[in-house]
């Protein structure tokens, strides 16, 4: 079924025109560790390199690691029976991932897949549990970690059962502008780039639906793509359409 026209209605934006480069929440693991236990992950760590379409774990494979991107970028996804592939989240550099086993134990329940060429630092579930007790910031913000997932997830699963393919969307773009973002005035720039097929699997659309959606919202001038790197132009307008 075709997606429905987007519509906006809003009123003028109260933001101050005097904020600049104000970073919006990042996630960056390895950025937030002081200089001790950042020095005390790298001695425990081992560097990997993937090339582009490489799995750096499937699902199904012992959860032995925990995993850091020090560059590239990864997508946790799963894939279905038939190759339909949904994308769950991305990992950017400085982001920690693999880590669920580390607390339930068990095998892999989704696949960690680079969508290019990356370096990823690898510690064994052991080290990192050791590292963990001696390191009380570092375990706390891997509890944050998960907490922030389980709830992207939640969001995900309710958003796909009540809302539209438009405000599937404009979730989306909101909440990855919310870790990514830089603000600059009244705009956001989104610090990543993103496919309209890696938006597509990440809504359960198609890439066609996606197209169609961001060039009305780019008419309206709710946003604009450089690169494939969004900029929000109006996050009060964007804001309205995931209210309606």
């Amino acid at each position: 079924m075709p997606a429905k026209p987007v519509t906006l209605t809003g009123s003028s934006l109260t933001a101050d025109a005097d904020v600049a480069l104000q970073l919006v929440a990042p996630s960056n693991f390895l950025a937030q560790l002081d200089s001790r236990d950042h020095e005390d992950l790298t001695v425990i760590a081992r560097s990997q390199q993937f090339a582009r379409g490489d799995f750096v774990f499937r699902a199904g494979a012992p959860g032995n690691h925990v995993y850091f991107l020090k560059s590239g970028k990864v997508k946790i996804c799963q894939i279905s029976p038939l190759g339909r592939e949904t994308i769950l989240w991305f990992c950017f550099p400085g982001e920690i991932f693999g880590l669920a086993e580390v607390a339930r134990g068990g095998g892999r329940v989704v696949h960690a897949m680079t969508c290019e060429a990356s370096e990823v630092l690898a510690v064994s579930q052991g080290d990192f549990k050791a590292y963990l007790e001696n390191h009380p910031q570092a375990a706390l913000l891997s509890m944050q970690v998960l907490s922030s997932r389980l709830r992207v997830l939640g969001e995900m699963f309710v958003n796909l059962v009540v809302d539209d393919v438009n405000t599937r969307i404009a979730k989306l773009i909101l909440r990855l502008s919310a870790r990514y973002g830089t603000r600059v005035g009244r705009e956001i720039f989104l610090n990543i780039p993103l496919t309209h097929q890696e938006i597509a699997d990440m809504v359960g659309t198609s890439r066609q639906t996606v197209t169609s959606t961001l060039s009305a919202l780019k008419r309206q001038g709710v946003l604009s793509m450089d690169n494939h790197r969004i900029h929000i132009e109006s996050e009060e307008l964007l804001s309205v359409l995931t209210q309606q």
